[in-house]
């Protein structure tokens, strides 16, 4: 059997068929029970909130455990995704933060649900991480942003999902309702994807090049469906990249693009989007009228992935980031400045549409192609935990500024984070559209070997 198995150009150059649907199916389902248990948090918090349950700084530190375990999770499934493979690490995190998400539904206090919490936010920070990389080394390079964000689409529809079916069904059965449906769910999703293959050229990367050819064998017969698959050209294969250029030039600068975008984009989500329920309880409206509100401007978490994930080949993803990033300022100066409650969620939800054009070219798609494939784990897991890092504090932040200046208080600080991510992507930011992982990292400046043309 060969062992020089090309898995990079062997895989760009496959036609769009069951096969791609199938991996994407099974992620992009277990991506959106990661997004369902995420926002679980906005809509669960306010209940207990206001049954007594909870008090608004101990909601605070429930959402700061989330991020101390995602943290953790983000951190570590990258060092145990790139030394036992993508495979093991997606199994494993879904099955954590499904049986923990069970747990936290018969905790007795607040302290219990916590501790629960902290374990849910171990397997929902490395689900993240790995998800999205596993699909970046499976999908071909010329369409890889659209299904990149449509990945991300699967994992921000948890949100209006999240709260659609909150108002359902925690009027009925109360908020633990919330945490037996997204456990229920994410482990018939972590039986269902048993029989996911393993990244080919993780496989490579590794030297473990039998098994990538007996793969790919095997990809390419599923994928041909009995018809001759486009010749592979020659291409350049980079030298492996050791763990240490992470910390170096030129990938060093990559390093700080990708901890600036996640910082911002968890800061957006986790002191704002997730808050809103509980920011309007604040003010006196109904948990029905938050939900309400909740909701409307939560249709915009879907609608603008979409729009990432759709001109994220066509644009670029270095204009499509800036310039979401602009409107989302424009449209966070206005946000504090309405009180009628028609235009509250209308714009609301026009806020909205732009902070998830980011969520889906940024966790989705940016990230995981700025880094080599021997190190894509780490060095996804690396950035993700700083921004999951910087989140612990957000909700300390956000209860002081909301009390302090109200919501205006709180966009500020989304607002200048905005601004300095504007400045970094337009600076320091590299362009990945329509060039394979391997010749992003030819720009790192390390001696390309010649591959062989293989049929």
């Amino acid at each position: 059997m060969p062992t020089s198995v090309n898995a990079g150009a062997r895989l760009d150059r496959l036609p769009i068929g069951p096969f791609h649907y199938r991996i994407a199916t099974l992620i992009g389902i277990g991506m959106f029970f990661d997004g369902f248990d995420i926002y679980l948090a906005g809509t669960v918090l306010g209940v207990t909130l206001k049954t007594g349950f909870s008090t608004l700084s101990e909601n605070a530190i429930f959402i700061s455990a989330t991020f101390v375990g995602m943290m953790l999770g983000s951190f570590g499934t990258g060092f145990l995704g790139d030394r036992f493979g993508r495979r093991f690490t997606y199994q494993f995190n879904l099955l954590l933060f499904g049986i923990a998400s069970l747990a936290a539904a018969f905790a007795p206090n607040m302290t219990i649900l916590i501790i629960c919490r902290f374990f849910m936010g171990v397997g929902l920070g490395a689900e993240n991480v790995v998800g999205y990389s596993t699909m970046t080394e499976f999908v071909p390079a010329k369409s890889r942003g659209r299904w990149l964000g449509l990945t991300a689409v699967c994992v921000v529809t948890g949100l209006p999902a999240a709260l659609l079916l909150a108002s359902i069904i925690v009027p009925m059965f109360g908020w633990r309702a919330m945490f037996i449906a997204g456990g229920i769910g994410a482990l018939i999703v972590w039986y269902l994807r048993k029989n996911l293959p393993e990244s080919p050229r993780w496989l490579e990367a590794v030297g473990r090049k039998d098994e990538a050819e007996a793969l790919m064998q095997s990809i390419e017969k599923e994928a041909a469906q009995g018809k001759p698959l486009p010749p592979v050209g020659v291409v350049a294969t980079p030298a492996l990249v050791d763990f240490s250029t992470l910390f170096t030039p030129p990938l060093l600068s990559r390093m700080i693009v990708g901890s600036i975008c996640l910082i911002t984009i968890n800061t957006l989500l986790y002191g704002f989007v997730t808050w809103l329920p509980v920011f309007f309880i604040k003010q006196g409206l109904t948990v029905a009228t938050s939900f309400s509100y909740s909701l409307i401007m939560g249709l915009g978490a879907p609608i603008g992935s979409a729009i990432g994930a759709l001109t994220a080949d066509r644009w670029g993803r270095k204009p499509t980031i800036i310039g979401a990033s602009a409107i989302a300022v424009v449209l966070g100066i206005i946000y504090p400045m309405i009180s009628d409650p028609v235009m509250l969620p209308v714009v609301g939800f026009m806020l909205t549409v732009p902070i998830y054009v980011l969520v889906a070219l940024l966790f989705g798609i940016y990230i995981p192609e700025l880094f080599p494939t021997e190190v894509r784990l780490r060095a996804s897991g690396i950035v993700n935990t700083l921004g999951r890092g910087a989140t612990i504090i957000t909700p300390f932040l956000v209860v002081m500024l909301f009390e302090a200046r109200g919501i205006a208080g709180v966009m500020s600080l989304m607002i200048g984070l905005l601004v300095v991510q504007i400045v970094t992507v337009w600076t320091l930011g590299i362009e990945p559209r329509n060039r394979s992982l391997e010749q992003l990292q030819e720009t790192e400046g390390a001696a390309p070997q010649l591959s062989k043309q293989t049929s």
